[in-house]
């Protein structure tokens, strides 16, 4: 199961990337808006040394891009130390999966439904995203709908039809849930064969506690489920986080872990 994760794990970035050898490393060179990140190659079972974080970091410096690295813990344990070790910050996540028959479905007091290829609404979606990891955890915040209007204004053309482009090829999927106050959680999964992750589930702060990420999660798994895929993964901010997609039916089986 692990071994599927990491080979998903390395494969989902080719959808807007080019790939490149570096060493023990795959450097992910991103062909869109967002910067991607470098893996160690699957399955290599190379021990990292801070030496072939140097030999990366000098290519990243010449090309001009960030250094950050992506790995499960499991699968390759010596990245963490040798990254930590070379300067990098180090942190990990909790990595959780979920099969067809474990599926929980959750419901709210919201309308949940999956987004299509608009622009007010992903839009929307993309600034409900940025007000909740703006304000991390599961506490209770100030920002509110007035808020996603305003950072909704903000979000720039050429990132909204980078977002447009891939729900267009359906290479993510996005999904929302809406009260009378219109748009209060987003997420989104991105398929690749028969496994997808979920990323990016955030709700709006003053909106919290009223199980809407569990619900955004939950029709995000039934459309995953509904079209082909038979495992479902995400990492958690932490185990707080983890506990709304344990409702809906996760359970862990690893660590994400990453540096930049």
């Amino acid at each position: 199961m692990i071994s599927r994760v990491d080979e998903y794990l390395h494969a989902v970035p080719l959808s807007g990337s080019v790939p490149e050898q570096i060493g023990p490393f795959t450097l992910f060179r991103s062909t869109t808006v967002w910067p991607y990140y470098a893996r160690p190659v699957p399955g290599s079972g190379a021990t990292m040394e801070p030496a072939d974080i140097d030999v990366l970091r000098s290519q990243c410096e010449e090309l001009d891009i960030p250094l950050s690295f992506e790995w499960v813990v499991e699968t390759c344990p010596s990245l963490g130390p040798a990254a930590a070790a070379a300067g990098l910050k180090v942190v990990e996540h909790p990595l959780l999966v979920l099969g067809r028959d474990e599926f929980r479905p959750a419901t709210s007091d919201a309308r949940c439904e999956i987004l299509p290829a608009e622009d007010d609404v992903l839009r929307q979606a993309r600034a409900v995203a940025s007000l909740a990891f703006g304000d991390p955890g599961t506490a209770i915040g100030d920002a509110g709908p007035a808020d996603r209007d305003a950072k909704a204004a903000e979000v720039p053309d050429h990132v909204l039809e980078a977002v447009l482009d891939r729900v267009r090829k359906g290479v993510t999927v996005a999904a929302a849930a809406f009260t009378e106050d219109g748009m209060v959680a987003s997420g989104q999964h991105q398929p690749v064969g028969a496994t997808t992750e979920i990323v990016g589930v955030g709700t709006l702060p003053s909106m919290r506690r009223r199980g809407l990420a569990a619900a955004v999660t939950s029709i995000l798994a039934e459309h995953a489920f509904a079209n082909g895929v038979d495992l479902i993964l995400l990492s958690a901010e932490s185990k707080a986080v983890a506990a709304v997609y344990e409702r809906v039916g996760f359970h862990r089986i690893a660590t994400a872990g990453a540096a930049e």
